[in-house]
Parts: structure tokens; C-alpha cells; sequence
């Protein structure tokens, strides 16, 4: 692979994280969301868009601190990666976690753009991923876990 070839597939990379394209980007899905439908589910529909941002972040952080250290700890599945209500606490944690999802995905765009990150490694404590494998799964489970928020948002009467 040549040096143009690598920055742009690195440039390819961080486009997708951050979302657009074929796809919601996160900014969009978030904006506007009145705070009285955080925690409204919609009937026949599995989770509010408390209970999505949630997964979102702890989905997208356990990857990235997996892909980081070899200390790290994975949640239990599936009960570590949703939130133990439907409803926000109160709009402080709704906005740490926003907050927490941004500053995660950021990272994560920083590490694939890095040219001293090796895509294609196996990472040591891993069973065969690659830095290249987890950026493309952040960005695979982001974007279908986004749709679905567009989706609680259309049943709520909250999209336009």
C-alpha cells in the first residue's frame, strides 16, 4: 500500500465513524430531541433513545478501550451494554453521556488517523482483531443503532 493510498483509506475511516453518507450522523439523530421523549418508548418498539445513546456509548467504548488496553474488562453481554432504565435520571446524565460518546468517538477518530497506528496488527491481547476490524465495527454498530433512533424518533412524531 502506498502513502497516498494509506491516508486515504485512514481519511475513509475517520469519514465513516463520524457518520453521513448513506447514514444518520450522530449531531442529527441527538438535535432537537425534546427532553420529555428521552425516555419514551414507542408501543411495540424495544428501547427509548435513553436506552440507544446508552448502548451507543457503551458499545463504541468498549471497543475502543479493548483496541487500547490490554487491562481493559468488557461488560457482561447483553446486560453491561444497556441501561438499567428507560429514562434518563435526569438531563445531567443524558448530557455526560452525549459528552461521552463524542469525546469516544474523537478518540477513536485520532487513533485510526494516527499513521503511527498499525491498521492491520493483530492487537496483542486480542484473538485476531485488528485496529482496521474495530473501527469498522464502531462504525457498522453506530450507524445501525443511529437508524434505529431515527426510527423511535419517527413513532414518537419527533423527525421530520
Amino acid at each position: 500500500m502506498t502513502q497516498d493510498q494509506e491516508r486515504s483509506l485512514r481519511q475513509h475511516l475517520v469519514d465513516l465513524l463520524g457518520g453521513g453518507g448513506a447514514h444518520a450522523k450522530f449531531e442529527d439523530v441527538i438535535k432537537g430531541l425534546p427532553v420529555k421523549l428521552r425516555g419514551a418508548k414507542p408501543a411495540k418498539f424495544p428501547h427509548s433513545p435513553w436506552m440507544l445513546l446508552e448502548h451507543l456509548r457503551l458499545g463504541q467504548w468498549d471497543i475502543l478501550e479493548f483496541s487500547r488496553s490490554s487491562k481493559h474488562v468488557s461488560p457482561n453481554w447483553p446486560s453491561g451494554y444497556w441501561p438499567k432504565t428507560q429514562a434518563p435520571p435526569n438531563a445531567a446524565a443524558w448530557n455526560k453521556s452525549v459528552r461521552q460518546f463524542r469525546r469516544d468517538l474523537g478518540t477513536l477518530q485520532t487513533l485510526v488517523a494516527n499513521p503511527k497506528t498499525d491498521l492491520f496488527a493483530p492487537i496483542r491481547w486480542g484473538d485476531g482483531q485488528t485496529i482496521l476490524r474495530e473501527a469498522l465495527l464502531v462504525a457498522d454498530h453506530n450507524a445501525y443503532h443511529l437508524a434505529q433512533f431515527v426510527d423511535v424518533r419517527r413513532l414518537l412524531g419527533a423527525w421530520k
